[in-house]
């Protein structure tokens, strides 16, 4: 369902090739919603979550240290971004995610969709430009 599209290259291969593997997070995360046969995704998602606050991390290290040797002048307003989204996935609450694991699943795709899309295509673009 998450795949990496061509619309989303920034043409910078580095940066491209972190921005698939946030996609293949993000599909990891769907397919689990869509899997009828695991009745208890507790740890699943906590397992993806976990990813997602690691890799994100990396990413966004790796990111921001490209726009500062370029000397980006949109630095400060991507960094604001990255630091949102890395607060946004440190304030989970885990006692939640067990009352409804299934609508947990959908807010972090909803929220993983929105960024992917709205970020990738708005903000990081700019930086290959």
């Amino acid at each position: 369902m998450y795949e990496f599209k061509e619309e989303y290259k920034i043409g910078i291969d580095f940066i491209d090739e972190q921005h698939k593997v946030l996609f293949d997070i993000a599909d990891k995360t769907y397919n689990l919603l869509k899997n009828e046969f695991i009745i208890d995704k507790y740890d699943k998602i906590v397992t993806l979550i976990e990813e997602l606050q690691q890799y994100a991390k990396f990413h966004f290290t790796a990111e921001e240290e490209y726009m500062k040797s370029i000397n980006y002048k949109r630095m400060f307003t991507q960094k604001i971004a990255h630091d949102a989204f890395i607060k946004k996935i440190n304030d989970i609450d885990f006692s939640k995610i067990d009352e409804n694991q299934d609508e947990y699943i959908l807010s972090i795709l909803k929220f993983l969709n929105d960024w992917l899309v709205e970020h990738i295509l708005k903000s990081d673009k700019l930086i290959g430009k």
